[in-house]
C-alpha cells in the first residue's frame, strides 16, 4: 500500500515541477518571439480569468466524477497545450495570439490538477494506512523541494535550449504525472463517506452552480477564516516576490540576487513541510498554527527593513517556514472540516481565489513604489500581514484551530457541507489522541 502514496507524492511533484518550468520559460518564450514585456503581460493576463472560471467548474466535477479520472484528463490538457507551442513553431510560426490561445487551455488543466489531487488526499491516507497530517507535510514539502529546484532546471535548460524547446520537456513531464496517476489504483481514491463506505461518485449531491464551493466557505466561519488569512499572505508574498524584491535588488544594481531569495523561500518551505509531516502527530496542530503565524510575521519585518542582502534572504527563509507549518494545519483542517463529496469544490474555489490574488498583491505594491517608493509598500505590507495575524489571535475559532474540542462534530452533516467532519480516527484526525 505504500506503493500508493509513492505514485501519489511523485505524479504530485512531477506535475508541479512542469508547472514551475513552465512559468520560467514561457514568459521568456513570449519575450523572445514578440520582443514585447507588454506581450508577456497579456499571455499571463489572458490566462487568469479562464483559470478562475476552471477551477470553480472543475471543481464541482471533481466531486460528480472519479477524481483520479479529472487529475490525468488535467495532465493530458496541460500536455496538450504546452505541446501546441513547439509544433506551431516548427510548421506556420508563432505569434502572440498563439501564446494566448495555449496559455487559455493550459489554464484548464493547471488548476483542475492541483484541485484533484489535493481532494484525492484523505482516500490515499486511508488507503495506505497513514495519517492525512503526514502526508499532508510531506506534500507540503515537495511543493519547496518543486519551487527550489523547477527555476533552477527552467535555467540549464533555457541556458542550453531554445524556450521553446524545453516546452517539450515540461509537456513530457504533464504525460508523466498522468501516467503516474494512472498507476493509483482507483479504489484508493475513491471518495469514503461518513459511515466508511466508498462513495459512488454519481450518488453526490449535484452543486447548484459552479460558485457552490465559494458559499460553503463563505458560510462556514472557520474555513472563511482560514481562506482570507491566506489571501492575505498570498497579497503579501506575491508583492514582495514579484514587486519589493526585484525593485530592491535593481535599485542595488544586484538584479541577479532575486533568484536567491526565492531559492530561500523554498529552503524554508521544504522544512516547515517536512518538520510538520515528522513531528505533527505529536505536537497540537494550534501550536503548528500560532507559530506559523509568528515566524511569518518575523520575516516579513525582516524583508521590510531592507537591510543587508543576508537579512533579506533570512526573512524570506522565515517566511516559508512559517508558510510551510502553517500551510500544512490549514490543509489538515480541509480536510477534517468539509464533506468528502464537497471537497474538490471547495478546495476548487480555493485554488482559484488563491489564483487571482498574486496579480492585485503585484498592482497594489506597484502603485505603493509609485507613490512613496519601497519604504511605504514593506511598511504596508508588514502591517497588512501584523493586522491579519492579530485578527487571527484574537478569533477564538482559528485560535483554538486543531483543538479536540474547537469544532465540535454534529450528528448529522450541515447542508452547506461544513463543519461536519468524520469521527476521530488515525487517517481523519491525526494526533487527537497525542492532545
Amino acid at each position: 500500500m505504500r506503493r500508493i502514496i509513492r505514485f501519489y507524492l511523485a505524479s504530485y511533484g512531477t506535475s508541479l515541477l512542469g508547472n514551475s518550468i513552465t512559468a520560467i520559460a514561457l514568459p521568456l518564450l513570449v519575450l523572445f518571439t514578440t520582443g514585447s514585456p507588454l506581450g508577456a503581460g497579456v499571455v499571463a493576463m489572458a490566462a487568469a480569468v479562464p483559470a478562475a472560471f476552471a477551477g470553480l467548474l472543475m471543481g464541482s466535477l471533481v466531486d460528480r466524477f472519479d477524481r483520479r479520472a479529472v487529475a490525468i484528463l488535467a495532465d493530458v490538457i496541460s500536455a496538450l497545450a504546452l505541446l501546441v507551442l513547439p509544433i506551431v513553431h516548427l510548421t506556420v510560426g508563432l505569434e502572440l495570439g498563439w501564446f494566448i490561445a495555449a496559455a487559455v487551455l493550459n489554464s484548464f488543466g493547471d488548476v483542475p490538477g492541483i484541485t484533484a489531487r489535493e481532494a484525492m488526499l484523505p482516500a490515499i491516507a486511508r488507503s495506505a494506512g497513514v495519517g492525512a497530517s503526514r502526508l499532508i507535510g510531506v506534500r507540503e514539502s515537495m511543493s519547496g523541494v518543486a519551487l527550489l529546484i523547477g527555476p533552477a532546471v527552467a535555467g540549464i535548460l533555457v541556458a542550453a535550449l531554445q524556450p521553446v524547446t524545453v516546452l517539450w520537456f515540461t509537456a513530457g513531464l504533464a504525460a508523466l504525472a498522468a501516467l503516474l496517476t494512472l498507476v493509483i489504483p482507483r479504489t484508493a481514491t475513491a471518495a469514503v463517506a461518513r459511515d466508511g463506505r466508498a462513495d459512488d461518485p454519481a450518488s453526490a449531491p449535484a452543486p447548484a452552480s459552479i460558485f457552490a464551493g465559494l458559499g460553503v466557505i463563505l458560510r462556514a466561519p472557520l474555513l472563511r477564516g482560514l481562506v482570507l488569512l491566506q489571501l492575505v499572505l498570498a497579497v503579501v508574498l506575491a508583492a514582495t516576490q514579484g514587486m519589493v524584491v526585484p525593485v530592491h535588488f535593481a535599485f542595488r544594481g544586484e538584479p541577479g540576487l532575486v533568484g536567491f531569495v526565492l531559492s530561500a523561500l523554498a529552503v524554508g518551505l521544504l522544512l516547515g513541510g517536512g518538520c510538520f509531516a515528522a513531528l505533527g502527530h505529536r505536537i497540537p496542530h494550534r501550536r503548528w498554527f500560532l507559530a506559523g503565524l509568528v515566524l511569518v510575521a518575523t520575516g516579513v519585518v525582516l524583508i521590510a527593513v531592507l537591510g543587508p542582502t543576508w537579512s533579506v534572504f533570512l526573512g524570506a527563509a522565515v517566511i516559508g517556514l512559517g508558510g510551510g507549518c502553517m500551510n500544512a494545519v490549514i490543509g489538515l483542517a480541509f480536510v477534517e472540516n468539509v464533506l468528502d463529496a464537497r471537497r474538490g469544490r471547495v478546495l476548487g474555489a480555493q485554488n482559484t481565489l488563491m489564483t487571482l490574488v498574486p496579480a492585485g498583491g503585484i498592482g497594489l505594491a506597484s502603485v505603493l513604489i509609485e507613490l512613496g517608493g519601497l519604504p511605504l509598500a514593506t511598511a504596508v505590507l508588514a502591517g497588512l500581514w501584523i493586522l491579519a495575524a492579530l485578527a487571527t489571535l484574537l478569533s477564538p475559532r482559528l485560535r483554538r484551530l486543531g483543538d479536540p474540542g474547537a469544532h465540535p462534530s454534529p450528528r448529522r452533516p450541515r447542508p452547506d457541507g461544513a463543519g461536519a467532519h468524520p469521527s476521530p480516527s488515525p487517517t481523519t484526525a491525526p494526533g487527537r489522541s497525542s492532545r
